[in-house]
Protein backbone atom coordinates (compact mmCIF):
# COMPACT_ATOMS: atom_id res chain seq x y z
CA UNK A 1 0.00 0.00 0.00
CA UNK A 2 0.98 3.43 -1.49
CA UNK A 3 0.27 6.20 1.08
CA UNK A 4 1.33 10.12 0.82
CA UNK A 5 1.77 11.87 4.53
CA UNK A 6 0.18 15.59 4.29
CA UNK A 7 3.30 18.15 5.92
CA UNK A 8 1.53 18.14 8.47
CA UNK A 9 2.10 14.28 10.03
CA UNK A 10 5.74 14.40 9.11
CA UNK A 11 6.12 18.14 10.81
CA UNK A 12 4.02 16.59 13.94
CA UNK A 13 6.91 14.07 14.19
CA UNK A 14 9.99 16.69 13.40
CA UNK A 15 8.78 19.43 15.78
CA UNK A 16 7.62 16.72 18.76
CA UNK A 17 3.90 18.59 18.36
CA UNK A 18 1.92 16.55 21.08
CA UNK A 19 -0.48 14.87 21.06
CA UNK A 20 -0.36 14.19 17.65
CA UNK A 21 3.56 12.96 17.68
CA UNK A 22 3.10 9.34 18.25
CA UNK A 23 0.51 8.52 16.18
CA UNK A 24 2.79 10.02 13.00
CA UNK A 25 5.79 8.13 15.04
CA UNK A 26 3.53 4.89 14.88
CA UNK A 27 2.85 5.43 10.55
CA UNK A 28 6.53 6.08 10.19
CA UNK A 29 8.09 2.92 11.83
CA UNK A 30 5.56 1.29 9.75
CA UNK A 31 7.14 2.78 6.86
CA UNK A 32 10.68 1.86 7.95
CA UNK A 33 9.71 -1.54 8.60
CA UNK A 34 8.44 -1.56 5.13
CA UNK A 35 4.72 -2.51 6.13
CA UNK A 36 3.59 0.40 4.00
CA UNK A 37 5.35 2.67 1.32
CA UNK A 38 5.56 5.88 2.54
CA UNK A 39 5.01 8.89 -0.05
CA UNK A 40 5.71 12.86 0.25
CA UNK A 41 4.63 15.53 -1.87
CA UNK A 42 8.13 17.46 -3.32
CA UNK A 43 6.35 20.75 -1.79
CA UNK A 44 6.12 18.70 1.59
CA UNK A 45 9.71 18.51 1.46
CA UNK A 46 10.30 22.42 0.98
CA UNK A 47 7.95 23.70 3.91
CA UNK A 48 9.86 21.26 6.04
CA UNK A 49 13.25 22.33 5.06
CA UNK A 50 11.56 25.97 5.67
CA UNK A 51 10.00 25.71 8.75
CA UNK A 52 12.58 23.08 10.91
CA UNK A 53 15.20 25.65 9.79
CA UNK A 54 13.14 28.31 11.23
CA UNK A 55 11.77 26.85 14.46
CA UNK A 56 14.78 24.52 15.29
CA UNK A 57 18.17 25.14 13.14
CA UNK A 58 19.62 24.51 10.10
CA UNK A 59 21.35 20.99 11.24
CA UNK A 60 17.90 19.89 12.21
CA UNK A 61 16.47 20.56 9.24
CA UNK A 62 19.75 19.22 7.21
CA UNK A 63 19.23 15.64 9.20
CA UNK A 64 15.20 16.34 8.74
CA UNK A 65 16.33 16.27 4.70
CA UNK A 66 18.37 12.87 5.38
CA UNK A 67 15.22 11.53 7.35
CA UNK A 68 12.95 11.99 4.99
CA UNK A 69 15.14 10.82 1.73
CA UNK A 70 15.74 7.42 3.67
CA UNK A 71 12.74 6.49 4.26
CA UNK A 72 10.48 8.35 1.46
CA UNK A 73 9.85 8.48 -2.24
CA UNK A 74 9.03 12.08 -3.37
CA UNK A 75 5.92 12.72 -5.81
CA UNK A 76 6.62 15.00 -8.41
CA UNK A 77 5.27 18.48 -9.02
CA UNK A 78 5.24 19.36 -12.65
CA UNK A 79 3.00 21.35 -14.91
CA UNK A 80 0.48 18.08 -15.00
CA UNK A 81 0.16 18.46 -11.27
CA UNK A 82 0.17 21.74 -10.93
CA UNK A 83 -2.45 22.03 -13.85
CA UNK A 84 -4.87 19.59 -12.04
CA UNK A 85 -4.68 21.09 -8.90
CA UNK A 86 -5.87 23.98 -10.45
CA UNK A 87 -8.86 22.03 -11.77
CA UNK A 88 -9.84 20.54 -8.08
CA UNK A 89 -10.42 24.09 -6.90
CA UNK A 90 -9.47 23.22 -3.31
CA UNK A 91 -10.04 26.36 -1.19
CA UNK A 92 -6.07 26.20 -0.38
CA UNK A 93 -3.65 25.46 -3.35
CA UNK A 94 -1.01 23.68 -1.37
CA UNK A 95 -3.42 21.11 -0.49
CA UNK A 96 -4.64 20.68 -3.97
CA UNK A 97 -0.93 20.01 -4.95
CA UNK A 98 -0.80 17.64 -2.77
CA UNK A 99 -3.54 15.80 -3.42
CA UNK A 100 -3.18 15.98 -7.39
CA UNK A 101 0.52 14.90 -6.54
CA UNK A 102 -1.42 11.98 -4.90
CA UNK A 103 -3.21 11.55 -8.28
CA UNK A 104 -0.34 11.70 -10.44
CA UNK A 105 1.22 9.05 -8.47
CA UNK A 106 -1.21 6.55 -7.61
CA UNK A 107 -1.28 6.57 -4.06
CA UNK A 108 -4.05 4.53 -2.41
CA UNK A 109 -4.63 7.00 0.77
CA UNK A 110 -3.99 10.49 2.10
CA UNK A 111 -3.09 11.20 5.56
CA UNK A 112 -3.79 14.45 7.14
CA UNK A 113 -4.84 16.21 9.90
CA UNK A 114 -6.63 18.55 7.92
CA UNK A 115 -9.23 15.99 6.29
CA UNK A 116 -11.97 18.77 5.75
CA UNK A 117 -9.39 20.56 3.22
CA UNK A 118 -9.54 17.47 0.69
CA UNK A 119 -12.68 17.38 -0.08
CA UNK A 120 -12.17 15.09 -2.95
CA UNK A 121 -12.87 11.22 -3.15
CA UNK A 122 -10.66 10.16 -5.60
CA UNK A 123 -8.54 8.55 -3.06
CA UNK A 124 -9.50 8.05 0.62
CA UNK A 125 -8.31 10.41 2.95
CA UNK A 126 -7.39 9.58 6.76
CA UNK A 127 -6.34 11.25 9.74
CA UNK A 128 -3.34 9.66 11.23
CA UNK A 129 -4.85 7.52 14.01
CA UNK A 130 -8.02 6.73 12.01
CA UNK A 131 -5.68 5.30 9.59
CA UNK A 132 -3.57 3.36 12.41
CA UNK A 133 -6.88 1.72 13.61
CA UNK A 134 -7.73 0.69 9.92
CA UNK A 135 -3.90 -0.80 9.35
CA UNK A 136 -4.53 -2.69 13.32
CA UNK A 137 -7.81 -4.33 11.68
CA UNK A 138 -5.93 -5.58 8.34
CA UNK A 139 -3.82 -7.73 10.26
Amino acid sequence: MRILLDTNVILDLLLDREPFSEHSALLISKIEKGEIVGVLCATTVTTIYYLVNKSLSKKEADKSLELIFSLFEIASVNRIVLETAKDLKFKDFEDAVIYASAIHSKIDVVITRNIKDFKMKEIPIYEPVEFLKILKMLK
